[in-house]
């Protein structure tokens, strides 16, 4: 009954909700955690009759576990969601994770590179070979439109819009958005297209990024590239395709661009998680304020 219960709520929530596949299976996950919870202490008992006190003592146990503040936060929006499915189904007559609060996260500074790091990964790749170029392009594309790992190996050769400086990508919930392409970016892509790309026999459909067989590339593969990358550069902090992100909203917004524009080019749904980029330092503040605010501007 339960496994069921869970499996309705999957397929509503990819029907309706149009969650990602990550997002989904996280779900499943942490519901799977509960039923296993209630055939340890409760004796399989039906999801619909759990109560509110019940899932407190469900969090109590995963906290118990040593579950981290976010794991916690996720699971908490998984029983929301399923509980809120349960009452528009009219499988439940009180929604028992209505009360239920999320943890406040700490807000973490993400780990970021300079201009002249990500300059120094960029020229220690090797260029002589096909897969060197194919490696640089990734890297000038990761810095100069912010993509998620996901985003860059699905990208397609019918997403790129090279004439008007332009990529169409897919995000998180199957969202589309425009990103326009650097001109240094742009150049390298045509390039690889050109000269590189057109040795390989794509295998399936049209995407950007090959292997050797003409296969797509794969999360651990980019992985490895931007290591690699960073250990020929000398580069000691810990560095992934997640860094390049975090360093090209960083620059943009110390560069002063606007931060609704950089939370569209992100993708974004929420301002907030944008606003975790605004770690400036003390001195980028103070000339902000001198250059900006009218008081600071008298004499």
């Amino acid at each position: 009954m339960n496994q069921e219960l869970i499996q309705q709520f999957i397929i509503y929530i990819k029907l309706e909700k149009g969650l990602s596949k990550n997002t989904m299976l996280a779900y499943e996950q942490d519901l799977n955690k509960l039923l296993q919870y209630t055939i340890l202490s409760k004796g399989s008992k039906s999801f619909t009759t759990l109560k509110y006190s019940e899932l407190q003592d469900f969090l109590i146990y995963l906290y118990d576990l040593g579950l981290n503040e976010r794991s916690q936060a996720r699971i908490i929006s998984a029983l929301k969601s399923f509980f809120k499915y349960l009452s528009i189904e009219n499988l439940v007559t009180e929604n028992a994770a209505y009360l239920l609060e999320l943890p406040k996260l700490e807000r973490k500074i993400p780990d970021t590179l300079s201009y002249n790091e990500i300059q120094q990964m960029l020229e220690a790749i090797d260029l002589s070979d096909d897969l060197g170029y194919r490696n640089r392009t990734i890297l000038e594309l990761l810095y100069s439109s912010g993509l998620r790992v996901s985003e860059l190996i699905n990208l397609k050769l019918s997403n790129l819009y090279l004439d008007v400086d332009f990529i169409r990508v897919i995000g998180k919930g199957d969202k589309e958005r425009l990103i326009p392409l650097g001109s240094i970016s742009n150049t390298y892509i045509k390039n690889y297209i050109l000269d590189y790309r057109k040795e390989l026999k794509p295998l399936k459909e049209q995407f950007l990024f090959l292997n050797r067989r003409g296969n797509k590339l794969t999360r651990v593969m980019i992985f490895y590239i931007v290591k690699d990358a960073a250990l020929k550069a000398g580069i000691s902090k810990s560095v992934s395709p997640h860094t390049f992100r975090h360093s090209f909203a960083t620059h943009l917004i110390e560069g002063g661009a606007d931060l609704r524009a950089v939370q569209e080019m992100l993708g974004h749904s929420s301002i907030t998680t944008t606003e975790i980029y605004t770690h400036l330092n003390n001195d980028y503040l103070k000339s902000t304020i001198n250059q900006f605010h009218p008081r600071s501007k008298l004499k």
